[in-house]
C-alpha cells in the first residue's frame, strides 16, 4: 500500500473512512463537514487531496476490522463501483451488449460495513436497485449546475430526507435526435452535448482535478458536506441526551 500525508489535517477531528474514493468529491465534502479524511482506492489518485491508502478497499476494511485499527475513525463512507446497472449506463449497455459484466460490490461492502460496528453511509447512484434509499440528494437543492442524483443507504444512524426541489428545467443535451437546452449539464460521458472538463468542475463545485474520467465518478461535495454536518449533529444530540 502507498501512503501520502495530508498537511491541512489539524485539531482532533474525528476521523472518517473514505472507501472507494477515487479523486474525493465524497471526501471533500466531508473535510468541509469537520472530518479528517482518509481515502482508499485501488488506483493511484495523485488528486486525492487528503490522506490515501492504495488498494483494495474491501481488503484495507477487513485488515482493519482484524487489527482493531478501524477504531481509530467514527464513521465510514463507501461508493462501491456501479457503472453495470445505473441508471445513467444501463440502457446504452444493454444495446452494445455490455450489461450486466460488473461484479457487484454492494452487498459485501454492507456486509464489511457492518461487521466494523461503525455507522456508515453507502452511496449509488439513481437505477442501482442494491442500496436502500434512506436519503435522495439532488444538485439542485444546492444550487449546483446538476441534478446527479445519488441515492444513500445510513448504516447505524439516521436522518430525515429533505424535500427534492422542483427541477429549473431540462439537462442541457441530445435526446432521441433532439437537442435541449437547460440549467443543468451532462456530468458524464462525452459528446451529444454533454459537459466539458470546466463546465463539469464549475457545475459539481469541483477544483482539484481536472481529469475526466474521476469528475463523470465523483459525487458533489455539497452532498456529503450535508450528510456529514447531519451525522455530527446527530452524534452532539445524542451525546447531550445522554
Amino acid at each position: 500500500m502507498n501512503h501520502t500525508t495530508d498537511i491541512r489535517r489539524e485539531g482532533h477531528r474525528p476521523a472518517l473512512l473514505d472507501l472507494f474514493c477515487c479523486a474525493g468529491g465524497a471526501g471533500m465534502g466531508y473535510d468541509r463537514a469537520g472530518f479528517a479524511v482518509t481515502g482508499v482506492d485501488i488506483r493511484p489518485r495523485p488528486n486525492y487531496p487528503f490522506n490515501f491508502i492504495q488498494g483494495d478497499a474491501l481488503t484495507v476494511l477487513t485488515g482493519l476490522i482484524e487489527s482493531g485499527e478501524i477504531r481509530r475513525y467514527s464513521a465510514i463512507h463507501a461508493s462501491p463501483p456501479c457503472q453495470g446497472k445505473c441508471a445513467l449506463t444501463v440502457g446504452t449497455n444493454q444495446a452494445m451488449g455490455w450489461g450486466g459484466t460488473h461484479i457487484d460490490l454492494v452487498t459485501p461492502t454492507r456486509e464489511l460495513l457492518d461487521a466494523s460496528g461503525l455507522p456508515y453511509v453507502i452511496e449509488q447512484p439513481d437505477g442501482k436497485a442494491d442500496v436502500r434509499k434512506d436519503i435522495t440528494l439532488c444538485g439542485e437543492r444546492f444550487g449546483l449546475g446538476v441534478l446527479r442524483h445519488r441515492n444513500f443507504e445510513l448504516g447505524g444512524w439516521t436522518v430525515a430526507q429533505p424535500k427534492h426541489l422542483k427541477h429549473r428545467g431540462r439537462v442541457r443535451g441530445w435526446r432521441h435526435g433532439k437537442y435541449h437546452d437547460g440549467p443543468y449539464v451532462a456530468a458524464y460521458g462525452k459528446g451529444g452535448g454533454k459537459a466539458s472538463v470546466p463546465e463539469m468542475q464549475a457545475a459539481m463545485g469541483i477544483d482539484w482535478t481536472d481529469v475526466r474520467e474521476e469528475l463523470t465518478e465523483a459525487i458533489p461535495p455539497a452532498y456529503s458536506e450535508w450528510l456529514g454536518r447531519a451525522f455530527l449533529a446527530r452524534t452532539l444530540a445524542v451525546a447531550v441526551a445522554a
